[in-house]
């Protein structure tokens, strides 16, 4: 689709804290980082139906984006909600990754393996838990099975936690060809650390940053949380001066949502050593103001980046792009993804993989595709994906650009949603001038609840099933 102009109106404006209007819109919403979101996807969408996905997007060609599920963690940090297993038993990678480098072998002819691959991620748990033999291999088994890249516009990231790493392990993802990383960092406090079961001196997170630096990796990130136990917002002001003086290219802000119903390691964290709703508001606030202070832009869903970073430098040019890896500059690669629950994308489908290790291990041994449930896009779900996604990363959408795009009257195709739309436009979130629907400072904030206007299938108000905007 065509990116919109770079022209005064894209320039970013200034971010306005209201904390009336947080009150009001804070209901749970999707994070959008896929449309239809992944409450969706359906076990009716089955491995048929995903390779009939890959063979249309193989017809239509362009590069792809490889994901890598490493879910493999030595030590187990109370709050996280992500697919792992916690193991200290480093045998255990090579296994894994060789059924990984068997379903990528079927995965590369669906989608053809002339295909450039543009971005690369590895995430998980712990990608840095593999030993360098292991890394080395994967990356040589993708390197025969997909046409990797060596330009400087290729995106190869990693996800790296500080405390996984040792004197090879920065100089092998370099050689790899990996050139970002995003570090785990969470907070430098000791007792917010000691708390969530992650020791991790500053000294260890700046020494794996500066080495990284040197090393020649870019667009370096730095993974925070607010909300974790025991912080105070005077505790995690200081946590942010720690890392304002590391000065990463990037920072994830993100808030801690407690469920421990949800996610067992939770429980492990006494809900009375959190922090109140009013004091993760005000760590939120100042946060925000202090990063904004020190320079860095905000790009949205807690995001922060200077603005010499790509991602800041695609945003104002309107061609940032968001996927179930966060904010992209490479809009139009379809998603190849490997490993345990895994989720790809193609233009016109979603599919994930079995979230059980031992089911997906037994899927792969068999020769097969280990896809458990998914979701093929209608021409609707494509327009308001479209739609979502201008909104969420350039906080903006011209009606112009959308009737070029789609063939349709803005205004017809969505006379419900504007007028439900209006109460927003009224609080000032979001300015119409007839021509643009531009998010105003005070809506920046809420993009999650502005964007839920268009969501089809959130019409009947905020679902529980998702974590608060704010």
């Amino acid at each position: 689709m065509p990116a919109s102009p770079a022209t005064a109106e894209s320039t970013l404006p200034e971010f306005i804290w209201d904390e009336a209007l947080i009150r009001r819109y804070d209901l749970s919403g999707p994070r959008y980082t896929s449309y239809p979101t992944a409450v969706e996807f359906t076990p009716d969408f089955r491995v048929d139906d995903m390779v009939k996905a890959a063979g249309r997007s193989k017809a239509a060609g362009g590069p792809v984006s490889l994901y890598t599920h490493l879910p493999f963690c030595a030590h187990l940090c109370y709050y996280c909600a992500c697919n792992k297993v916690i193991t200290k038993k480093r045998d255990k990678a090579m296994p894994y990754v060789e059924r990984v480098l068997k379903e990528a072998a079927i995965q590369s002819k669906l989608f053809g393996a002339d295909r450039p691959v543009q971005q690369l991620h590895w995430g998980g748990g712990t990608p840095t838990f593999l030993p360098k033999d292991v890394m080395e291999h994967l990356m040589a088994g993708y390197g025969e099975l997909f046409n990797l890249q060596s330009g400087d516009d290729r995106d190869y990231s990693v996800e790296i936690d500080p405390r996984e790493v040792d004197e090879d392990t920065l100089p092998t993802l370099w050689k790899l060809g990996f050139n970002r990383i995003s570090l785990g960092v969470q907070d430098v406090n000791p007792v917010v650390q000691k708390a969530v079961n992650r020791i991790q001196p500053r000294e260890m997170t700046e020494g794996v940053l500066n080495e990284a630096r040197r090393i020649g990796f870019r667009s370096i990130n730095l993974d925070l949380i607010y909300g974790l136990p025991y912080q105070t917002p005077e505790s995690f002001a200081e946590t942010l001066e720690s890392v304002i003086e590391m000065s990463p290219d990037r920072l994830s802000v993100f808030s801690y949502a407690h469920l421990p119903d949800r996610f067992y390691p939770q429980t492990r964290i006494q809900g009375d050593t959190l922090p109140s709703p009013q004091q993760k508001l005000t760590i939120l606030h100042n946060t925000i103001n202090r990063l904004l202070e020190a320079g860095y832009e905000y790009i949205g869903m807690d995001h922060f980046a200077k603005p010499d970073d790509s991602l800041a430098v695609a945003q104002r040019e309107g061609r940032l792009h968001r996927n179930f890896q966060g904010y992209t500059t490479h809009a139009d690669c379809d998603l190849v993804s490997l490993g345990v629950s895994a989720i790809g994308q193609t233009d016109d489908a979603y599919f994930q993989n079995n979230h059980d290790l031992p089911a997906w291990e037994q899927a792969i041994d068999a020769g097969q595709l280990a896809t458990i449930r998914g979701v093929g896009l209608t021409r609707d779900d494509q327009i308001r994906r479209w739609v979502i996604g201008q909104l969420i990363c350039q906080f903006r959408l011209d009606r112009e650009q959308f009737q070029a795009a789609w063939g349709a009257d803005f205004d017809s195709y969505f006379t419900d949603e504007l007028r439900r739309l209006k109460p927003m436009i009224q609080d000032e979130l979001i300015g119409d001038d007839g021509r643009v629907l531009q998010v105003q400072p005070a809506g920046r904030l809420l993009i999650r609840a502005i964007c839920q206007i268009f969501d089809l299938y959130r019409k009947e108000g905020a679902s529980q099933r998702f974590s608060r905007i704010i």
